[in-house]
């Protein structure tokens, strides 16, 4: 019982901050400029995950963390694809890449 408690304690803790932003900007008048920056932040957290790994490939096969990376700044670009299905893209670019050549 101590551990579902704990687990359902954890689950609140991560919750609460995530869910506390999307209620209240909801109701503030936030400026155009800020509003874009903060549409901005999803791409800039994909680049975060996504660079490191391009830079640690492999380096006899560099041009797989290449292909990903290209993948993704492309499929960013296009303004209307979540960026959950961006990564998932440059995932699969490169285990395709990795697995077929």
């Amino acid at each position: 019982m101590n551990i579902l408690l704990l687990i359902f304690l954890m689950m609140l803790v991560t919750y609460i901050p995530r869910m506390l932003p999307s209620q209240i900007t909801d109701k503030l008048r936030i400026g155009k400029k800020f509003r874009k920056y903060l549409e901005l932040i999803p791409y800039t957290a994909m680049a975060a995950l996504i660079f490191p790994g391009v830079i640690s490939v492999d380096a006899n096969l560099w041009y797989i963390g290449v292909v990903g990376a290209l993948v993704a700044v492309l499929l960013a670009l296009v303004k209307k694809i979540p960026v959950v299905l961006v990564v998932v893209a440059a995932v699969l670019a490169d285990m395709a890449l990795y697995y077929f050549i």
